[in-house]
């Protein structure tokens, strides 16, 4: 194999496609679809969403330092590409799109999104400029589930979220699980009742 030398670019891939909730008190929510987006810390958690200036939720998340990630399945993805490519400032997204805004624990304003399977509310810790995009760094102060994706002893199913990932201009379902972090060392019987376990 051989590696052609390409113009530097966001080739990473495939990344989230989540909806990103955000509101000024008193005012209509508003959503944007965000495929830039990341964990960036485990204690405290926090995750990183990064939004071009010109969208209207960018002005929002800036006023208020709050913001919510939701994370989208197969069953809302049409919501999720609408609300990236029209404008809150245009459309109030939330009724173009049948969602519905959830409050949330620690948020003054920002919602949840009803339709959604699970949600991470974050508060602004750090803003970086850095050029098209200004990255949010926010921190996780309370995080929702659909109870229809927990099992009968508390276990997360992601299988049932039936997430979509986006990658370079297309969404993609998940697909089947592969592995779990230490497959490579697991004894064969815990590869096995794990392997088992993602089915």
């Amino acid at each position: 194999m051989a590696f052609v030398n390409l113009k530097p670019g966001t080739l990473l891939a495939p990344v989230p496609a989540v909806l990103v909730s955000c509101a000024r008190k008193g005012e209509k929510p508003n959503a944007v679809t965000i495929a830039w987006a990341g964990t960036v810390n485990s204690d405290p958690p926090m995750v990183s969403v990064s939004v071009r200036p010109e969208r209207y939720s960018h002005d929002i998340i800036e006023e208020t330092g709050e913001f919510v990630v939701n994370l989208c399945g197969e069953k809302n993805l049409q919501a999720t590409d609408w609300c990236g490519v029209k404008s809150g400032r245009d459309f109030d997204k939330f009724k173009e799109c049948g969602l519905t805004a959830v409050s949330v624990e620690g948020m003054e304003a920002a919602p949840a999104i009803a339709e959604c399977p699970i949600y991470l509310a974050c508060k602004v810790r750090k803003v970086e400029r850095l050029g098209s995009h200004d990255m949010y760094i926010g921190e996780i102060v309370s995080m929702g589930i659909s109870d229809e994706l927990l099992d009968e002893t508390g276990r997360i199913d992601y299988n049932k979220a039936n997430l979509v990932a986006y990658n370079h201009g297309a969404y993609y379902g998940l697909g089947e699980a592969l592995g779990f972090f230490g497959y490579s060392v697991a004894a064969p019987d815990v590869l096995e009742r794990r392997m088992a376990q993602l089915k």
